[in-house]
């Protein structure tokens, strides 16, 4: 897989496949992270001659046309963050933004409207696909958040580039997960929350080998719990993979690998704001309350845990962070990475909403952009906005030969 800096880019069109799905809020743009993650890939192109054309999805438009999901807020941040013209083209596809894309010059910077106005982008449909190709001479994919999909803009238009690179995000990205599965520094702990077992079954199967310990809260906490015979009360828990749980569980024992599970938690009646609370432990969880958040003696445990490590990678919050009242435990998890002297990685999601909360985005090795992308990833899966990078063999571009 080729990076930006390998092309020869200099008077050409550069199609820069970037992740600025930014939360919106009456138009106005509430986090631009993921815009300026991507800024020092565009900012090469056009330093080295080229035309950056960016193109992005926002949103779950249905494969129609949303003025609400327009990437007019990005394009006005863009020209403000480049302090370069900026143009937002009509449409992703068709004549006018052919003519647009024409008729712009390096030192400028073209912006697509919305791909998933058109049902083509997610289907990965090759006529979509091919319209895409055609208005560049070269591919570069910054979207790690979106390798995962396979869309027309990650993967389906890039087999028509013989001239295909990694931005600086998704490089950067790989780089760092990649380490995680290849050479981690031990000892190496993971720490993973969320809702569902089911949504991190993967990483904690394929880092078994990997890893020294688990730390696992939140949500998913209660069905390892309930597969060690432990009351849980009300909270949830997902019966069908109890079994599941305690299959990993009994894994992790043969292989050495530690597991430590809540030894207390934060307790509520209901869910919500302003519901009295109180910690309780493991082996006596009243039947009538649910668990809203990992306890004190388990946030000790855990941060003892990361101290301890030389790479430290987390995943998923503790509790219902959301609430303030329920997400201390999520807090001193971000406190207990920002204090770490080993490599601390954060997964996408709600894992990097808490670090920014706690205001400390900037104190932890790395943050994932690809909340999804990066937990397939971790699962050794393949990622088919990667593998697109990988293909050297251009199809032919009917429109406009490669």
């Amino acid at each position: 897989m080729r990076s930006l800096e390998d092309l020869d880019i200099a008077g050409k069109r550069v199609f820069v496949r970037a992740d600025l799905n930014v939360p919106l809020e009456a138009g106005r743009i509430t986090d631009a992270t993921r815009i300026d993650a991507t800024l020092p890939t565009i900012r090469y192109v056009l330093e080295h001659g080229g035309l950056p054309i960016v193109a992005s999805h926002l949103g779950r438009p249905q494969g129609r046309p949303a003025p609400e999901l327009s990437l007019r807020p990005v394009a006005d941040y863009l020209r403000r963050a480049l302090g370069v013209p900026v143009e937002l083209a009509p449409d992703c596809i068709g004549e006018a933004v052919e003519r647009l894309v024409a008729g712009a010059r390096p030192g400028q910077v073209v912006v697509l409207e919305n791909l998933r106005f058109h049902p083509g982008e997610e289907n990965d449909d090759p006529s979509f696909a091919e319209r895409l190709a055609h208005l560049a001479d070269v591919y570069v994919d910054d979207a790690f958040g979106a390798a995962h999909r396979a869309h027309a803009s990650t993967a389906g238009m890039a087999r028509f580039f013989r001239d295909k690179a990694a931005g600086f995000l998704l490089r950067r990205e790989v780089e760092f997960l990649q380490r995680l599965l290849a050479a981690p520094e031990q000892p190496f702990v993971t720490v993973l929350g969320g809702a569902k077992v089911s949504d991190k079954i993967g990483v904690l199967e394929n880092l078994l080998g990997r890893v020294q310990s688990f730390c696992i809260g939140g949500a998913m906490a209660y069905t390892f719990l309930r597969a060690q015979g432990k009351p849980v009360g009300r909270s949830r828990v997902e019966a069908d993979k109890i079994d599941l749980a305690a299959q990993t569980l009994a894994r992790a024992g043969a292989r050495g690998v530690r597991v430590l599970l809540p030894v207390d938690h934060l307790a509520a009646e209901r869910a919500a704001a302003g519901a009295t609370t109180r910690v309780v432990g493991a082996d006596d969880f009243p039947a009538e309350l649910l668990g809203v958040d990992i306890g004190p003696r388990t946030v000790d445990a855990f941060a003892r845990e990361i101290a301890a490590a030389r790479t430290a990678l987390w995943n998923g919050p503790m509790g219902i962070f959301e609430i303030d009242a329920f997400g201390e435990g999520t807090m001193a998890i971000a406190r207990a990475l920002a204090r770490s002297n080993g490599t601390t990685v954060v997964g996408g999601g709600d894992s990097v909403a808490a670090l920014a909360r706690a205001g400390l985005a900037d104190a932890v090795t790395h943050v994932s952009t690809g909340g999804g992308a990066s937990l397939e990833f971790l699962e050794g899966r393949e990622l088919p906005g990667l593998a697109a990078l990988e293909d050297t063999a251009p199809a032919r571009c009917a429109e406009a030969p490669r």
